[in-house]
């Protein structure tokens, strides 16, 4: 889904959003604009868009709590507009389910470029198996439920993205980078502790328990789903 999808536009300065929307409706996207965070839920809950364009700095709620509170209900991507380039602001955009970061000021081009890409590993996404089972676990990523030995299991987004994909691969060791790529699809560079964060946080909700699956640290390479 490249031509043709619909984009949500967020972000207050009118001229920027005119900007990307005359890019983008040049390359046959539909768009769709607001200037303000509150609106963009409003918004996104009517318009069901494929991708947003999401600025940090917003009135009346920022674009981290428009992020997160997409993410309560969608899996939809987004990407992230800052002037701001600290590695803290990336790794809390992971944090919180973002698919890319964007630094202002950017050349459309290569916003138009990272929207086609982010869409690609979507629909690459959506064409893999819905479900994984092993013995005690259900991943289900359709409807993003994690069911443990038949009891519902409340994982953030991109906890359950990071166990799916790795389930998805039993007994393949990725590197944080690798995950941070596959899972994240960030071109991020610089702190990948975000993964071990993630890591850490599964575990504790698997333990305690004996399962025919892990997820094992290979020490100086990253982690695999090890299935018995």
């Amino acid at each position: 889904m490249n031509n043709g999808a619909h984009v949500l536009v967020v972000d207050d300065d009118a001229n920027i959003c005119e900007i990307i929307r005359m890019y983008l409706e040049k390359d046959n996207f539909r768009v769709s604009v607001c200037h303000d965070g509150k609106k963009a839920i409003e918004v996104f809950k009517d318009k069901a868009p494929d991708i947003v364009i999401l600025d940090i700095m917003l009135p009346g709620m920022d674009g981290w709590q428009v992020c997160r509170e997409i993410r309560k209900f969608s899996a939809i991507p987004i990407i992230m507009l800052s002037a701001k380039d600290e590695t803290f602001n990336k790794v809390l955009g992971l944090e919180l389910g973002a698919d890319d970061y964007v630094v202002k000021p950017f050349e459309p081009k290569e916003l138009l470029a990272r929207i086609r890409a982010v869409l690609r590993r979507y629909d690459h996404q959506e064409e893999a198996p819905e479900q994984l089972v092993f013995p005690g676990l259900v991943i289900n990523k359709s409807n993003y439920t994690v069911k443990l030995n038949g009891n519902d299991l409340d994982l953030p987004p991109k906890e359950l993205e990071l166990l799916f994909f790795l389930a998805s691969n039993p007994n393949k060791v990725f590197t944080r980078e690798q995950l941070l790529e596959n899972v994240w699809g960030f071109d991020f560079y610089g702190d990948t502790r975000t993964v071990d964060v993630h890591i850490k946080r599964l575990r504790e909700k698997f333990e305690p328990g004996e399962y025919k699956w892990q997820i094992k640290t290979v020490w100086g390479v990253g982690y695999k789903f090890e299935v018995k």
